[in-house]
């Protein structure tokens, strides 16, 4: 069973870096759309975050030695809560800092942690993580892309899909199979560091219902591969992906992707006369909203003490992707509602934009249907 989450509070010298971000953001960002601030942590922007790390502002839980700030997980939620509550476009570095330097750090060699963690704190690396695969899903364990031992390496074959900025990254951390066979499930299977611009990668973009292209197919064709590029240890991949994948569900990202629509909304509201039925719908997204803020500052700090709080970043993960979802509907439900009260172009135009892509919000990271038996794992219920 897990523990109840504690309620827990950033600490003074964690929440003193809000104001200085905030400040650079508003220099930053002044003048970016509402619809363009919507896009955030799917917004590319390689100068952008190259800003950030000029002000240490990347790999901020990563040690010193490796150009990182030695900071705590509570300073980087400030910094993820003002980069997403501003819609900063920070799709660029977004998932090597989140995600694949904590792994490198805890799993790799002296020589990857020398070699890729200072590139990222810098955003002279940018990295995706291949782990979907067509016909396999959100089952990870069933996946088919095979790693062949050779000498001096490893003979890479196989295709991964939906992979976030693959054509626009230079590694790629991939789950693969490196022994056995699908049958064996959760055994045999081993993480990589691919580099995208070996010979036999080749990465075609997906075009998604905004116009958009973040996600891509990647393909294998006898990529060669040296030894280093193995993660850990050999057939350990599983549970390290599923403590890479409690970095991507535990952040703030999981309750701000259609902030930029609330807010929208509401300098909407206040430039007209609002009734009961628009204060409801506030009340009710507001509500929501502080207590997840609330759970994910507790994951948080669990993170900080050293746990892994998968069960509990799944749970966080389920029901702030629930939130993101209803928004769209919501805020479009109260401007029905209204019919004599137009809204203003951009309002309307990243509505528009958050009802075509939201429901993709319950894929990423995990589906719906994923995590909830990660949740009743954890539980005891299954």
């Amino acid at each position: 069973m897990i523990e109840p989450l504690e309620l827990t509070a950033i600490p003074p010298e964690d929440e003193a870096l809000r104001a200085d971000v905030r400040a650079f953001l508003a220099d930053t960002l002044d003048g970016l759309e509402p619809d363009e601030r919507a896009r955030s942590w799917m917004g590319f922007d390689a100068a952008f975050s190259r800003q950030l790390a000029a002000r240490g502002w990347l790999g901020m839980t990563l040690p010193r030695e490796h150009g990182g700030a030695a900071r705590g997980h509570f300073a980087r939620f400030v910094l993820s809560e003002e980069l997403l509550g501003a819609g900063a476009p920070v799709s660029a570095h977004w998932i090597a800092d989140r995600q694949s330097a904590p792994l490198i750090l805890k799993y790799g060699t002296p020589g990857q942690r020398d070699f890729y963690l200072p590139r990222i704190c810098r955003a002279d690396a940018f990295f995706c993580i291949g782990m979907s695969e067509p016909g396999s899903g959100s089952d990870l364990a069933s996946i088919r892309s095979r790693a062949a031992p050779v000498a001096g390496g490893w003979r890479l074959n196989g295709s991964k899909v939906w992979t976030t900025n693959a054509h626009r990254s230079h590694y790629m951390i991939a789950l693969v199979r490196t022994s056995g066979s699908p049958e064996d499930r959760h055994q045999g299977l081993s993480q990589l560091i691919v580099d995208l611009s070996l010979p036999g990668v080749s990465i075609r973009p997906i075009e998604d219902l905004a116009g958009d292209s973040h996600f891509s197919e990647v393909f294998f064709d006898n990529v060669e591969l040296a030894d280093d590029a193995l993660i850990g240890a050999e057939g350990a991949g599983w549970a390290q992906v599923n403590a890479e994948l409690a970095f991507e569900r535990s952040g703030p990202e999981r309750l701000y992707s259609s902030i930029a629509l609330l807010e929208c909304w509401l300098t909407h509201c206040r430039t007209v006369s609002h009734d009961a039925s628009d204060r409801v719908a506030l009340g009710s997204i507001l509500s929501h909203m502080a207590v997840l803020r609330a759970m994910s500052l507790a994951v948080a700090g669990k993170l900080a003490a050293g746990g892994s709080p998968a069960t509990e970043a799944a749970l966080v993960k389920d029901l702030g992707t629930e939130l993101e979802q209803a928004l769209p509907r919501l805020i479009g439900d109260a401007l029905g509602r209204r019919p004599d009260m137009p809204p203003p172009l951009p309002l309307l135009r990243t509505l528009a934009y958050l009802e075509q892509v939201s429901p993709t919000f319950s894929l990423r990271g995990g589906t719906r249907e994923i995590l909830r038996g990660i949740i009743a794992r954890g539980l005891g219920l299954r």
